[in-house]
């Protein structure tokens, strides 16, 4: 138990020390607890609030809206929203258009972003509500001194295999490329990965010396970028040859390889994926005989330094009834409900009381996760950041077909996110 225990607390990053403050008075008006005491707010109640939660991943929280409806007689209208990308930009239309969400969930690294827009509002809740999340992931939710959510989910890429091709994970990806030699035929894949998408291609990058923004001493410093050194042109390389030796089909490549990467393996096509947790849902579906453990050892010797990223319950800055939307996110992320998201959905919650229930603790794709987690690399979120994903995504889908050599692609895509940065940021 005392290494489930380890591997746990490091399952975000490495804690550091959580700035919480308490944010500034809302317009609308009382002062809430956020259900740190069992009192409701004193602002007024409304009939009805609007969740957004992420795609397919609703009815992890059905049980919990019940629960909040029938202790607060408010009604709780669930839409499902794709996460990643779909959620922040419709709030930008729907918020000051009024139709938009009061609960909306992003993943940390947009936080700086978001909040800086003024799309999400900081959270007025008690100390100790914010005591049972690990302090790595308050400091992911935390941006310029104020905890602009509660975290709902921790997850890193791991290594997913088929028990019917493999009988146990490859140690290293040289053993991985050569079985992937011999096990390809184009209509059976050895191992796949989404490596023209910079969330999965930055564990190799990374692992050989590329970093997004210089770290010093704990802050960021976007005017200096590392995704174009002799290290990360290295990992390109790498990279490339997956794709030029025909061990990656074309369909994976662009917006629509996860779908396609996805449906492969639930058809028992692909013997190894790179994967999240996010993946165990739709495996155990398809009745899919799944093994799960962390990136294999790289040629260089060093694992993946795959991005780690928490997940939030946030509440909209448009919302009307901001009091009430943070009882609902403090209710949603609590213990119980935590617990009971991860057994439906296996979204792994971040909260240390529960580091020793069986459900996580004896499960196997928790420990892989938190292995990992251990090796990798916390996403940036500040706003900067939003600068780094398309021009990576373009430059890796060049590397990825062939039309460019990976310094020239790389090259590129750093001046246009510098270019970028200096636009919207003065930097």
């Amino acid at each position: 138990m005392a290494k489930r225990l380890f591997l746990f607390l490091v399952l975000v990053f490495a804690a550091s020390v959580v700035l919480v403050a308490c944010g500034p008075d809302r317009d609308s008006g009382g002062d809430s607890d956020g259900g740190a005491d069992g009192d409701s707010p004193e602002q007024e109640k409304p009939e009805e609030l609007l969740v957004w939660a992420d795609e397919d991943k609703a009815e992890g929280i059905e049980g919990a809206i019940a629960a909040f409806e029938e202790e607060y007689g408010i009604e709780v209208v669930v839409e499902e929203l794709e996460m990643a990308t779909r959620q922040r930009e419709q709030l930008n239309l729907d918020g000051p258009a009024g139709t938009g969400p009061d609960v909306l969930t992003l993943p940390h690294d947009q936080i700086g972003g978001v909040a800086s827009q003024g799309l999400i509002a900081p959270l007025e809740v008690e100390q100790d509500v914010i005591d049972i999340y690990t302090e790595s992931s308050i400091d992911a939710v935390t941006f310029e001194g104020e905890v602009y959510g509660l975290p709902k989910a921790t997850e890193t890429p791991v290594l997913f295999y088929n028990k019917e091709h493999l009988d146990e994970a490859p140690d290293t990806f040289d053993e991985l490329f050569e079985f992937s030699q011999d096990f390809t035929d184009g209509d059976n894949y050895g191992y796949l990965a989404l490596w023209d998408n910079y969330y999965f291609a930055h564990g190799i990058l990374a692992s050989y010396g590329g970093f997004v923004f210089e770290d010093q001493d704990g802050t960021l410093d976007p005017s200096t970028i590392g995704l174009n050194n002799d290290g990360a042109v290295e990992a390109a390389e790498y990279i490339q040859m997956w794709y030029e030796e025909g061990l990656f089909p074309d369909g994976i490549i662009g917006e629509a390889g996860g779908s396609t990467k996805t449906g492969l393996f639930e058809e028992g096509r692909v013997a190894a994926s790179m994967d999240g947790p996010w993946a165990v849902q739709g495996l155990n579906n398809a009745g899919v005989d799944f093994g799960v453990s962390p990136m294999p050892e790289l040629p260089n010797g060093e694992y993946a330094q795959t991005f780690v990223g928490v997940k939030s319950w946030n509440v909209s800055n448009y919302s009307e009834y901001k009091d009430w939307s943070t009882e609902l996110v403090t209710w949603l992320a609590n213990e119980e409900n935590s617990l009971e998201r991860f057994q439906l959905v296996n979204e792994i919650p971040p909260i240390a009381s529960l580091i020793d229930d069986p459900a996580i603790a004896e499960d196997p794709v928790a420990e892989a996760v938190a292995i990992q987690s251990q090796r990798g690399i916390p996403m940036p979120n500040i706003p900067q950041m939003d600068e780094v994903w398309g021009p990576m995504a373009d430059a890796l889908q060049l590397i990825a077909i062939g039309d460019q050599e990976p310094e020239e692609a790389l090259d590129e895509a750093v001046e246009v996110i510098r270019t970028n940065i200096e636009t919207n940021f003065g930097e």
